[in-house]
């Protein structure tokens, strides 16, 4: 099965649907499966104190207007379903409140996404699971119980799922990358398990995928240097093609658990073979 790459635009929009837009068709283009968004209701996800606080942004002077600037209506998110169609990727969205997950259902995409943040909020899980889509769960921040007790939930829904082995800090450390816990996921939980980085550059990523990972998730971005909190942990265009290309040969690398001479070799074999013995 090859792995699923996902390239994450979340809020790297900047509230802009062009900027989706190009960031859409460079992931297409450079043979990513899918595009991935992040849906909030900011009046159930903050407090009102910290809504109403100061800060500067291209929307204003409040964290309510830099929230605000960076939501989509439905109407951007059904012109950004057209393009996908047109672009032939996938596309969904990690809601981060229940609201958000009613909001999202209206477009039937294939697939949810729990973000790390949201592994202990059980009742947006009860309602993603219940949707019995295949759900990538991202595991930062938890421990091995509370990941379980997740686990425990959809299984119990019959929600086909999947972990993904992440470290939430923007951008990651490579010494904190912690890539063996890739295959402790797998083992503890009889799961597949993909990895979510937030790193810079590509290495630990193309590392992930040597590890058997059955995902792939990376923020990415037209440039690093644009406004926003994700965009310095993010991977540009040309970056994220070459990212695809070495994902893909390592998936060919690896090959199949099977030794055996290819026809390739045998030539080779009777050139090199000893002839005194």
């Amino acid at each position: 099965m090859s792995i699923y790459i996902i390239a994450e635009i979340g809020i790297n929009h900047n509230g802009d649907v062009e900027i989706a837009k190009k960031l859409i068709g460079s992931a297409a283009k450079s043979g990513c499966d899918a595009v991935k968004f992040q849906k909030r209701d900011i009046d159930l996800v903050y407090s009102k104190e910290m809504l109403d606080s100061p800060r500067e942004s291209p929307w204003g002077t409040t964290q309510r207007e830099q929230k605000e600037g960076l939501e989509f209506s439905a109407e951007d998110y059904q012109e950004i379903q057209k393009f996908c169609t047109e672009k032939q990727i996938d596309w969904f969205a990690s809601a981060w409140d229940v609201k958000s997950q009613q909001f999202l259902r209206q477009f039937a995409c294939r697939f949810n996404k729990v973000a790390s943040a949201m592994l202990t909020h059980f009742k947006l899980l009860e309602m993603i699971a219940e949707e019995k889509k295949h759900t990538f769960i991202s595991t930062g921040m938890h421990t091995l119980e509370e990941i379980g007790k997740v686990v425990d939930l959809f299984r119990s829904r019959d929600c086909p799922f999947e972990l993904m082995h992440t470290c939430s800090t923007y951008p990651l450390e490579v010494k904190n990358a912690n890539l063996r816990v890739i295959s402790l996921l797998r083992e503890r939980f009889s799961c597949d398990v993909g990895y979510s980085g937030h790193e810079t550059g590509l290495a630990v990523s193309v590392a992930a995928a040597a590890l058997g990972i059955t995902s792939l998730e990376r923020h990415i971005t037209l440039d690093r240097a644009m406004y926003g909190s994700d965009q310095s942990a993010s991977v540009e265009i040309s970056g994220l093609r070459r990212l695809v290309n070495y994902v893909r040969a390592v998936e060919l690398a690896l090959g199949e658990k099977e030794k055996k001479v290819i026809d390739e070799e045998i030539e080779i074999r009777k050139k090199l073979a000893p002839i005194n013995i």
